[in-house]
């Protein structure tokens, strides 16, 4: 093999080789330190707190919806809410009283502003 296709490097130029390695190296670990840093402290934060709330959702759609069938969780939402109502019944029928008591004030009210526009 012809040694003038690989030469070897003076030790000055292993040197320099090295130096610039080196610069490189560490010029490296900065972006990469900053970069990490950036995700992080700027992207990790929605990442989580976008998980979490979709997370919730879909919890609160199956409490919700009393004819959910989704077959992507495996939440037993009947069981689920029957359990929240034997433990918190008294509350939840204040509650749900309260709603209706609501719901009939807003009926009474549209149908005064109907029967008002039948008059004129």
């Amino acid at each position: 093999m012809n040694d003038n296709l690989y030469p070897e490097l003076s030790e000055l130029g292993k040197h320099e080789a090295q130096l610039v390695l080196n610069k490189f190296k560490e010029e490296l670990l900065s972006i990469t330190e900053d970069s990490l840093r950036d995700i992080y402290c700027d992207v990790v934060v929605h990442i989580e707190s976008d998980s979490w709330t979709n997370y919730k959702n879909v919890l609160m759609d199956g409490l919700s919806n009393l004819h959910r069938d989704c077959k992507y969780d495996n939440h037993d939402y009947k069981k689920i809410r029957q359990a929240i109502f034997e433990e918190h019944k008294e509350e939840l029928i204040k509650d749900l009283n309260k709603d209706l008591l609501k719901t009939i004030e807003e009926l009474k009210e549209t149908l005064k502003f109907e029967r008002s526009l039948k008059r004129y």
